[in-house]
């Protein structure tokens, strides 16, 4: 076999891996669990091996460098250096792995699948995803299934359509930047009938499935794309006719849906609830909290994928659950990262809206203009850009970068959009030489060894760790754990869920209660090391220790978790709990208040404790002799 046809074949092969890639994210519950996203690090690994090969095997294999080219790389070594200074080095492992994957994916799919023939199949790829996670999202929202495949969605999200991702917001996340490159090829391109048709029918099925989403986000995020696209169009009178039918269209069909559907009228109402993160006013507080975090660390951050560690400590009282993540991509960005990896990443934007405007001055002209000749470059470029601007809104109130899927199509979109820069100039070509060859082939090693290896290790503690969910008796619900521990000994997780399985056991009593109560604190004890900013471990430890009779040790530690959590009505009512063991009626009733006054709804047992605590103190009152006169 000749090096031209061998070359030819590699091309293929990167094509259907990333093809693979782009289908299984989304289908595989959004790629967010460690079981579906060790098998994108396969892919991506076997992706990068197969480069590697088509650097030696091609004779004239030439890098596209773009200017975002810059910023990338220079986020990736920042990210690297970040991961080896975190306080909690499991969770920045994992955030950095995630990093490089996206920054590989981008300059994989830039310098290997830029032909127009492979950019137009990898987008009807997703688009053949999208137009299938529309139906299941439409079956789930007309039939009020609440499942997605054999897993039980959340209570809240019954009545929306979610396709193959748990959230809907993701399903919409992921649509919203869809739907424009189809329109785009539906009005720009010169495909034949049958691919346009395909197009039409796919940008129509991706508006109901947005529709039965019933995501806020999603239809402002969406509006405003559409908005963009028509805008752009609108400026090319052969266009404006059938730009401003569609528009009026699109309007009359969402408004009548919006009237007709009561689930969506309610979603609309609910968003002036207070005390939870579907109101308008939680998002607020939640941004408040990410930026005092950032003020404390400015340039740096607080760690790769720390915010959700350090957020127990800025919690405002009207945010009671456990966000993970910002709802805003920006802060989320600024909190992690702080000054300098938003710029790197603000940079890399800025070159990438640049190169989309300079390329969209040069294929706009093709021909005599747009209405003289479609193009195909210009159906891609308009499209993927759109896409990114419905992503770019959308992050304002969301974190569809967090999950891999959506991320994932994004990051094509902007090899896409970035790639399109060749036909401007051909100044971006850059010949690697021998040394840059060695070079790239040493960090292809190096990161195939490495995703293999984590891949590998997070699979197997992914199913050690489901094999726990699914025990039938203590001896293998331990026996999971333990292993999930010795495979992956830097989760502090899973050591805090060997705590809490042996506190439980201490409590129920038995002739051993004491030492599985200590077995318990020593597990508690390790996940603490593990991650200083553990609330939970922490406070199950204070209470194991008050188990045993150590209230002195008790309280200093829950003075801690007071310190790491101080707006928390759980720990409140905790620490309310550990006065009534050492009898301090007076001091359980002021935490028990202040649990109550940060939550009074769903908070019985605040409230069963305090009446305890008042008849107590009533008592002590009258069983106390009246002051004699002089």
């Amino acid at each position: 076999m000749d090096c031209e046809r061998l070359d030819r074949w590699l091309e293929r092969s990167l094509l259907g891996v990333v093809s693979a890639m782009l289908i299984f994210a989304p289908l595989a519950l959004g790629g967010v669990r460690p079981q579906e996203f060790a098998v994108l690090q396969g892919l991506l690994a076997l992706g990068l091996a197969l480069w590697g090969v088509r650097l030696w095997v091609a004779r004239s294999f030439h890098l596209q460098w773009t200017p975002m080219c810059w910023w990338v790389l220079a986020f990736l070594l920042y990210a690297l250096i970040r991961y080896m200074q975190a306080e909690v080095e499991y969770v920045a492992r994992l955030e950095v792995i995630r990093v490089l994957l996206y920054g590989w994916f981008f300059f994989l799919v830039l310098n290997n699948l830029h032909r127009q023939e492979s950019l137009q199949l990898l987008l009807a790829v997703a688009l053949t995803v999208a137009t299938a996670l529309s139906l299941y999202a439409l079956y789930q929202f007309i039939s009020g299934n609440n499942q997605v495949f054999t897993y039980e969605r959340p209570a809240a999200f019954k009545g929306r359509g979610s396709g193959t991702f748990i959230c809907p917001n993701h399903l919409a996340g992921h649509l919203e930047m869809l739907l424009p490159a189809a329109l785009a090829i539906v009005v720009l391109s010169r495909r034949r009938a049958l691919g346009r048709i395909f197009s039409a029918y796919a940008a129509v099925m991706m508006f109901v499935g947005l529709c039965v989403t019933v995501s806020r986000g999603g239809y402002l995020s969406a509006g405003l794309a559409l908005l963009f696209l028509a805008g752009v169009l609108l400026r090319y009178r052969g266009y404006r006719k059938w730009v401003l039918a569609g528009l009026v269209t699109l309007a009359v069909v969402g408004g009548v849906f919006a009237y007709k559907v009561e689930d969506i009228q309610k979603r609309f109402r609910r968003a002036l609830e207070p005390g939870h993160l579907h109101s308008v006013w939680g998002r607020p507080d939640l941004w408040g909290a990410a930026f005092r975090m950032w003020r404390e660390a400015p340039w740096f951050g607080v760690g790769p994928a720390h915010f959700d560690l350090h957020f127990p400590k800025y919690r405002p009282e009207t945010i009671q659950t456990r966000p993970l993540w910002v709802h805003n991509d920006y802060l989320n960005v600024l909190a992690d990262w702080g000054l300098v990896g938003f710029g790197l990443l603000a940079g890399a934007a800025a070159a990438l809206g640049w190169g989309g405007w300079r390329t969209w001055r040069y294929v706009r002209r093709e021909g005599d203009g747009l209405v003289t000749k479609p193009s195909d470059r210009a159906a891609l470029v308009l499209g993927s850009g759109t896409g990114l601007v419905a992503l770019a809104v959308h992050s304002v109130v969301d974190f569809n970068l967090q999950i891999p899927a959506n991320a994932l199509l994004a990051t094509f979109l902007a090899a896409t959009l970035n790639g399109h820069l060749r036909y401007t100039t051909n100044r971006y070509w850059l010949n690697p030489g021998l040394t840059g060859r060695v070079v790239l082939s040493a960090l292809f090693l190096a990161t195939v060894i490495w995703f293999g290896q984590q891949g590998w290790q997070r699979w197997q503690e992914a199913r050690w760790l489901a094999r726990a969910e699914q025990a039938n008796s203590l001896a293998e619900l331990v026996s999971a754990l333990e292993t999930a521990a010795r495979i992956e000994p830097r989760n502090a997780d899973t050591p805090a869920r060997l705590g809490e399985t042996w506190r439980r056991v201490s409590w129920e009593g038995g002739p051993d209660w004491q030492a599985t109560a200590e077995t318990a604190r020593r597990w508690f004890e390790q996940a603490m090391r593990l991650n200083p900013y553990d609330t939970f471990a922490a406070l199950r430890a204070a209470m194991t220790l008050d188990w045993l009779g150590r209230h002195d040790e008790a309280g200093r530690l829950f003075e801690r978790v007071g310190n790491l959590d101080p707006n928390n009505h759980y720990v409140a009512l905790m620490r309310g709990w550990h006065e009534i063991q050492i009898g301090r009626w007076a001091e359980a009733k002021r935490w028990l208040e202040r649990s109550l006054a940060i939550q009074w709804y769903s908070n019985w047992l605040a409230h069963n404790y305090l009446a305890v605590v008042n008849q107590r103190l009533a008592e002590e009152a009258a069983r106390t002799p009246a002051p004699t006169g002089p």
